[in-house]
């Protein structure tokens, strides 16, 4: 925050794939949550598209039908293998300058194109959460 000159004005984690014990139907189980998020009632979340589509920020409905978890992101549309013969990384420099975003990292296995629409995706959760509010990513973060 300090290198941007912002502040903090609420921290949200975004775990997943991850396991957690917790407790459905009245029996203590192991959640694992392999492209997924929790999404307790009230709890706050961050699902995020692609490195230049929007986030959001939301609000778990607790819905026990999907043991209160929301996807954790867009989600692929391409496998990483698929994504090495799609696309280069001249490709993603056209993308990213398009969305002014300046990437740290990454590959072409990480594409933008390699993504679904995250507005697609979000529509198909609504019984899961509620959107409190979108960013943008403007830097973004990736391993090589």
């Amino acid at each position: 925050m300090k290198a941007v000159g912002g502040r903090v004005k609420a921290r949200i984690e975004n775990h997943h794939n991850f396991a957690w014990k917790e407790i459905h139907n009245g029996k203590e189980v192991i959640v694992h949550r392999k492209g997924a998020t929790p999404a307790n009632e009230n709890e706050l979340g961050m699902i995020p598209g692609s490195m230049t589509a929007k986030g959001f920020i939301v609000r778990g409905k607790g819905n026990p039908d999907s043991l209160n978890s929301a996807s954790h992101g867009a989600g692929r549309a391409h496998s990483r293998g698929e994504c090495r013969n799609l696309f280069t990384q001249n490709d993603i420099k056209k993308e990213l300058k398009l969305k002014n975003v300046t990437l740290m990292g990454g590959n072409t296995e990480e594409a933008p194109m390699a993504y679904k629409d995250i507005n697609e995706v979000m529509n198909a959760q609504s019984e899961l959460v509620d959107i409190l509010g979108t960013f943008q990513p403007r830097i973004v973060r990736m391993d090589k």
